[in-house]
């Protein structure tokens, strides 16, 4: 039984291959009737193509898969890498126009007082050796560079030079816990020392016995003797709140500085001070507070009155 079962497809094939021949016979001898045979076994046949084209197609398309794959990979190593470049370009881009805004900043404040400045660029901060809060610059004596020089950004003072090679130099930050500058309120002219208190904020003490610290006082750089180490003029904090102790025999406020010395890019040194002092010509200005005035719509009732019913007087009788 088995053997006949195996012998089955065999026969099946021979009779399809003699049927075809049989057909092909009699379309060369011109009967009409090969059409509607071939229609038939082109009916009986196309199954069994699409059933052939369906197995044999995923194995086709998987050889096309494994001869490309070399050509794929390649592709997507090369868009991997393209893409790598365009984040660091986008990384270069941002970095760069940062630093050319801080850079037009500075130049413009150094430019309003009439500061000779040389800009530098922040390349290190920190000290090793020492706990002293500093950053160090990629600009130094062979760029005129000197010791005890200002430094300040696009807003106001962050430092004084404290030590220069040939080609870099270092800044003591005004936060520094020994740093000291003496400056004068741009309101009163009153003047005081600011004392650096290791971070963003500073203690200013007040040195005229009989002037008057404001919340919001702004203070500017008094100078020193030969413009070394502070020159004149130079924006160095805003007042945020006023000691009111009466145990000190100084007046004491709180600052916080105009500059972030934790986000330092470019700075200005100033190797040459203004030839005059520019006074409050450095002071900033505060946004202009635009008042918007609001007229009130009239309330306009929209119920309907209701009239009130009239007594109903009653007849006497």
């Amino acid at each position: 039984m088995a053997g006949r079962g195996g012998n089955r497809p065999r026969l099946l094939l021979v009779i399809l291959l003699v049927t075809s021949l049989f057909l092909i016979t009699l379309d060369l001898r011109g009967v009409s009737l090969t059409g509607a045979s071939r229609s038939a076994t082109q009916t009986f046949l196309s199954p069994i193509q699409r059933g052939v084209s369906t197995i044999f197609s995923p194995v086709g398309n998987l050889f096309s898969n494994i001869k490309h794959f070399g050509t794929t990979k390649s592709q997507i190593n090369d868009l991997k890498k393209e893409n790598s470049k365009l984040k660091a370009q986008v990384i270069f881009n941002e970095d760069t126009l940062g630093k050319l805004k801080k850079l037009r900043g500075a130049l413009n404040l150094a430019g309003r007082a009439g500061y000779t400045v040389v800009e530098a660029r922040v390349i290190g901060k920190g000290s090793a050796s020492t706990f002293s809060q500093t950053i160090t610059l990629d600009a130094g004596s062979i760029d005129g560079v000197r010791k005890d020089m200002t430094v300040m950004g696009s807003y106001g003072l962050i430092g004084v030079i404290k030590k220069v090679t040939a080609t870099s130099s270092v800044v003591l930050l005004m936060s520094d816990p020994t740093f000291r500058v003496g400056v004068r309120i741009a309101r009163s002219q009153s003047v005081g020392v600011v004392i650096g208190q290791g971070s963003g904020h500073f203690i200013l003490q007040l040195l005229d016995p009989a002037g008057e610290i404001k919340k919001g006082d702004v203070l500017v750089s008094l100078g020193s003797d030969g413009n070394r180490p502070f020159v004149p003029g130079v924006p160095v904090g805003r007042v945020t709140s006023v000691n009111g102790s009466t145990a000190s025999l100084t007046q004491e406020a709180d600052v916080a500085g105009f500059e972030n010395l934790n986000s330092l890019g470019v700075v200005s040194i100033i190797t040459k001070a203004a030839a005059h002092d520019p006074r409050n010509a450095l002071v900033p200005t505060p946004e202009p507070t635009v008042t918007v005035y609001v007229t009130a719509k009239p309330v306009v009732d929209t119920r309907t009155a209701v009239p009130a019913p009239s007594p109903t007087g009653t007849k006497a009788k």
